[in-house]
């Protein structure tokens, strides 16, 4: 015959502590998705010096690719691009200034958020509905010809 060994107090405690541990690393990724936006405004009345920069490099899109008083959002570079107007091309942070959701549609004149109802202006990325209270970071966009690039 032979008898059980009951669970000393140490190896629950060890099996406690580890599962507390991989709970915490959990929770972190959670709430590190559902971060702060890093173009939002931080409370400075300057504009940081990364909110204009691009990515450089060649180009992303075509001029055709833009619909006129519309736009399209460009996932790989985090950016969304309009044309509020024939020939005029604008450049904006795809990322909500609310909660950081990323923009999912351009519609009807503005750029909108799914994840709460935010919706921006195509012209110059102002909140046209909240709860966003800020608008979308401009960013700088060269246009040769039919290339489209960011600055």
């Amino acid at each position: 015959m032979s008898e059980e060994q009951p669970v000393t107090e140490p190896a629950a405690t060890s099996r406690r502590v580890l599962l507390a541990g991989a709970g915490a690393i959990g929770a972190t990724a959670v709430l590190a998705a559902c971060g702060t936006d890093p173009d939002e405004d931080t409370g400075s009345d300057s504009q940081s010096p990364t909110a204009t920069q691009g990515t450089g490099g060649g180009a992303f899109a075509k001029t055709s690719e833009i619909p006129v008083e519309g736009g399209t959002i460009f996932a790989a570079q985090s950016v969304v691009v309009t044309q509020p107007t024939d020939g005029t091309f604008k450049a904006f942070s795809s990322t909500c200034t609310h909660q950081g959701c990323p923009v999912t549609a351009v519609e009807g004149g503005t750029i909108n958020c799914n994840c709460h109802g935010s919706k921006f202006s195509i012209e110059d990325g102002s909140v046209k509905k909240g709860p966003a209270t800020k608008p979308l970071t401009a960013r700088e966009l060269k246009v040769e010809g039919e290339n489209i690039t960011l600055a």
